[in-house]
């Protein structure tokens, strides 16, 4: 039970609706002639439900278009639509998760509970499928003209008013045709496995065969009974699947392969049209991931050529990028870190040009406006724990133009045109808002102010809100580590308990002065001090900074870790011995990596979802950082966190979803083994049913209870 304050938050407000952040839309799209912003919007009373509306620029009105409970029928999903759910991290939503525009501006796709529904501007939705299997990768064809979408391992297209016919073979249960495979859904941002030609001529299809991939039996345990699927999972070191890719027709008559060189053990990372639809191009990566070839393919014979290629730095791996476009005038803006930083440059003609350049990194390449020639990106310019978006010619590359509000934390996306910007901003203050602006960065009108107005959710609590600090330290090499800290209300002379909170992985950022949420402030109306801190191997750092976790995992993040966890014993309102560390899946294992380096220097920590063992994690992601386990066994061996657990001498909670299909159980349950068998002590909470994200409106509330309770008895409380 609640034993809060008034004013003070729960946990069951939390997690609660309506959400404390406030309306959150997704997925913001502006029709093909500009006049409608399209939006998801989760209701008040079921923060986890989305439904479709729209805002028309013209009379300045919202409307409802599609109602998820009036229109969807409850039914559950496939294991296959699940599954993808869970690799784009939204398998808790419900109702309306994705749409797309018709080319005619009237009308857009919907799917919907398996299902697929194309809706009127007018308020009509008519069904386009109704079948027991799920309708995967839905899509409408650049002119409209067709609907395609996978089902059953194939890819069927057809004219949107007639039944979709298969254009691609059965061959079985192992053999997919028009959908990516599980790395290039988990890892590599790729969630499409076909794309259409611009003028509708074509379809480049990937096809996959798992056969090569080992099984891994998952044992989905839930409350009432355990399912097991013999999951097709490329672990570190083992064959991924045999991948190719084919260009076909419309109604499957005529079909070529793409020529993806001689080396069969490649990843197909992205596939793009010419904007003529004359060229295909393939990004092609190796299995090491240190060089990326361009491919510049012949859509009628299927014959390549090596445009570029992109070679990491020694030490280093290709980060894969969506900051690229194909120009109208066959140049090519790309993103590239071959200077060290992400920085943007323009091949055209055979010659490089860097249009960006500094220590500092573009995170994303928003749009380009061809007609002004204008690139519109977002970057760390201005500082790297508030990003903003910025513009530039790139035929005539000078100092970038901010276009957005430095005290705000930015982000932005725009139409295909390059016309309208939206975007999305918050602060240690501010939830995140969402705006259109023009090329100018001129604010046209609000998508979503969130204003914090009596009405708001979190205006009770804004009085007793404690604002974060921002600073930083030096790490053991020299490097410059930021920091946030949350601060209770705290009495002279007394020391407080600290709620360490940490990631350490790579690709990630955990320090920002955007919008930290309710969760942050309920832990600090506690008694506790929020901390966090970057480590070197995270990211929008440069080349330098990220690679020094390279073939050494757990080693620079735990003793920057600590670092941060000296620098607060040094605090006279800390306790020093009561610094409680949490992490969840890389923060996982980073909270048994750093009880195992330093025994006694942490109160307590809390593992969730942890990798322990590199071997059982996926290919494309470990070998990336780690290479293979058959070429480097000693740098697994060190990195993994089973063979030092028996130094683990300070309390561990370890938690775990009994489903979770990306940190597979495996992983915790040979740590229990290795753990019990050298006796060692420790605390465990399984979650029957949960997968990698474990969390809902109750199961959440049960987490951070069971967490606070931890800590308590423990003795992690703040002074009385």
């Amino acid at each position: 039970m609640s034993t809060a304050q008034p004013g003070q938050l729960t946990f069951e407000r939390v997690f609660a609706s309506p959400s404390l952040n406030g309306p959150v839309p997704r997925l913001a799209k502006l029709s093909p002639d500009g006049r409608f912003l399209t939006v998801l919007r989760n209701r008040e009373d079921e923060k986890e439900r989305y439904d479709l509306w729209a805002f028309d620029r013209d009379s300045g009105e919202w409307s409802m278009l599609v109602d998820s409970k009036k229109i969807g029928s409850g039914r559950e999903l496939s294991e296959a639509e699940k599954m993808q759910r869970e690799r784009s991290r939204v398998g808790s939503l419900k109702g309306i998760i994705t749409y797309s525009w018709n080319a005619d501006g009237m009308s857009i796709l919907v799917p919907l509970d398996g299902d697929l529904y194309l809706a009127g501007l007018d308020g009509s939705v008519k069904r386009l499928t109704e079948s027991e299997g799920s309708e995967l990768n839905p899509a409408l064809s650049p002119k409209g003209t067709y609907l395609s979408f996978v089902r059953d391992n194939r890819l069927f297209v057809g004219r949107l008013a007639s039944e979709p016919q298969a254009i691609t073979p059965s061959e079985g249960d192992l053999v997919h045709w028009g959908e990516a495979e599980f790395v290039a859904q988990e890892e590599m941002d790729r969630r499409n496995g076909y794309w259409w030609s611009p003028d509708e001529t074509h379809i480049a299809v990937e096809r996959f065969d798992e056969s090569p991939v080992g099984v891994v039996t998952r044992a989905a345990i839930g409350a009432s009974g355990t399912k097991t699927f013999d999951q097709r999972y490329p672990a570190a070191g083992q064959p991924n699947v045999d991948v190719a890719l084919y260009v076909v027709s419309p109604d499957g008559a005529s079909k070529v392969e793409v020529d993806l060189g001689s080396d069969p053990d490649v990843y197909l990372a992205r596939v793009d049209w010419a904007p003529d639809g004359k060229t295909l191009y393939v990004q092609r990566i190796n299995r090491l991931q240190d060089r990326l070839d361009m491919l510049k393919v012949d859509p009628a014979t299927g014959k390549s050529s090596v445009l570029f290629s992109e070679h990491a730095a020694d030490g280093h791996w290709i980060n894969l990028t969506d900051g690229y476009r194909f120009l109208k005038d066959g140049s090519l803006v790309w993103r590239s870190e071959r200077d060290g930083f992400g920085h943007l440059y323009r091949f055209a003609n055979g010659k490089w040009q860097q249009l960006t350049k500094g220590a500092w990194v573009v995170t994303g390449l928003d749009g380009v406006d061809e007609d002004s020639h204008t690139l519109f990106f977002t970057a760390t310019k201005d500082g790297v724990l508030a990003q903003q978006v910025y513009s530039l010619d790139y035929l005539k590359p000078r100092e970038p133009k901010r276009l957005t509000d430095l005290a705000f934390s930015n982000g932005a996306t725009m139409d295909g045109k390059g016309k309208s910007l939206l975007v999305s901003r918050s602060s240690p203050t501010q939830p995140t808002q969402t705006y259109l602006a023009d090329g100018s960065g001129k604010q046209l009108a609000w998508v979503e102010q969130n204003l914090l107005d009596t009405n708001h959710p979190w205006h009770p609590y804004i009085a007793g809100q404690h604002q974060p600090e921002f600073g930083t330290i030096k790490g053991p090499d020299g490097s410059t580590l930021y920091w946030k800290m949350i601060k209770p209300d705290m009495v002279p002379g007394k020391r407080y308990p600290v709620f360490f909170s940490h990631y350490g992985g790579p690709h990630s950022q955990q320090v920002s002065k955007g919008w930290g949420g309710a969760l942050q402030q309920a832990i600090v109306d506690q008694g506790y001090i929020w901390f966090e801190i970057d480590n070197r191997g995270s990211s929008n750092r440069g080349v330098a900074f990220e690679k020094q976790i390279y073939h050494a995992m757990g080693s620079v993040e735990v003793a920057d870790q600590k670092a941060g966890g000296e620098y607060l014993k040094g605090l006279p309102f800390v306790d020093p011995d009561k610094i409680a560390i949490y992490g969840w899946s890389y923060g996982g294992y980073m909270t048994l990596k750093m009880l195992e380096a330093d025994p006694g220097f942490y109160a307590v920590g809390i593992s969730g979802a942890p990798v322990t063992k590199w071997e059982l994690y996926d290919t494309f992601y470990t070998e990336r950082y780690m290479g293979s386990p058959k070429t480097d066994p000693q740098d697994y061996l060190k990195s993994d966190a089973l063979q030092d657990a028996d130094r683990i001498s300070d309390p561990m909670l370890l938690i775990h979803g009994l489903s979770d299909d990306n940190v597979v159980f495996e992983n915790s349950s040979e740590l229990i083994a290795k753990l019990q068998g050298d006796a060692v002590p420790f605390e465990m909470m399984l979650y029957p049913g949960q997968t990698h994200g474990v969390g809902g409106p109750k199961i959440s509330v049960h987490l951070w209870h069971t967490i606070m309770s931890f800590l308590k008895s423990h003795g992690v409380t703040p002074p009385e």
